[in-house]
């Protein structure tokens, strides 16, 4: 459990440092503006930003892998676009980056709401999931720490990423259930690294998406992401407000690409738990 833990503290460390360093020599050469697809298709390159997890991006036995990297492949492969994707654990920068026009694309599972939709356009739904809590399992009938149900929630730490839309939602338990729910940002781990830590027992609470959470619960027994925070919302891939004919390619594209048999394998790939 120490090593799982530590091995994703390195990963973070090592994902900092090169995002740290990408931004220290690009930003000062650069000027970036959003683009639409004639620029895009003018330029031979898509811009992508992700997360580094299980299900957006990762690598594997040195290879690059990913249900959100190896869709958005097939969609630049067939565009005749080189890809060029940089994994970025900051939500508030993955959003940032995308309106400023650092990158053309958000390719991550982004949830949709009235609050995302007034800073990005999004595609057609990818994907379903929710928010859920990650605890630990119970330990027995009088176990204290573990939760059963939302109501359970008042007066306990929630650790959280920062910016996360999750943080909507917890504020709205928070008047439900008509008491105080803690909150903790956190800006330096991924949902990974927050599974880890409560794995651990350096934390007792944290929320993730589900999906991402199921994708890695086989390294944490002792976990349990049973109790849920939010309902089931749609998740998409966000562009620039200025690029809407790039939204409607790729609109157009995951419509039928998500009817053909290369769509299901890979969403067995990465989802079939």
């Amino acid at each position: 459990m120490k090593k799982s833990w530590l091995r994703y503290a390195l990963i973070a460390i090592a994902i900092a440092a090169g995002i740290i360093l990408f931004n220290t020599t690009e930003d000062k050469k650069e000027t970036y503006f959003p683009r639409d697809y004639a620029e895009i298709k003018e330029s031979g390159i898509l811009h992508a930003v992700t997360e580094y997890n299980t299900i957006s991006y990762h690598v594997k036995e040195d290879t690059l892998q990913g249900f959100d990297y190896e869709l958005l492949h097939h969609f630049a492969e067939e565009k005749g676009l080189k890809l060029e994707i940089i994994p970025e654990m900051s939500y508030e920068k993955r959003i940032q980056g995308v309106i400023q026009g650092k990158y053309d694309i958000l390719a991550t599972g982004t949830v949709i709401t009235s609050q995302s939709k007034d800073t990005l356009l999004f595609t057609h739904p990818i994907l379903l999931s929710k928010q859920v809590l990650v605890q630990r399992c119970r330990s027995g009938n009088n176990d204290s720490i573990y939760i059963e149900s939302q109501l359970e929630l008042a007066k306990k730490k929630l650790h959280i990423i920062k910016g996360s839309p999750a943080l909507l939602r917890i504020h709205n338990l928070i008047s439900e259930i008509a008491d105080t729910i803690y909150i903790e940002e956190v800006d330096q781990y991924g949902p990974q690294q927050l599974l880890a830590m409560v794995s651990a027992g350096d934390i007792d609470y944290a929320v993730c998406d589900e999906n991402t959470a199921e994708s890695i619960l086989g390294q944490f027994p002792n976990l349990d992401i049973h109790t849920d925070i939010g309902f089931t919302q749609f998740y998409a891939w966000g562009v620039s407000k200025h690029s809407p004919i790039l939204l409607d390619s790729l609109n157009t594209w995951l419509d039928s690409y998500k009817k053909t048999s290369k769509f299901k394998q890979l969403y067995k790939k990465y989802f079939n738990y």
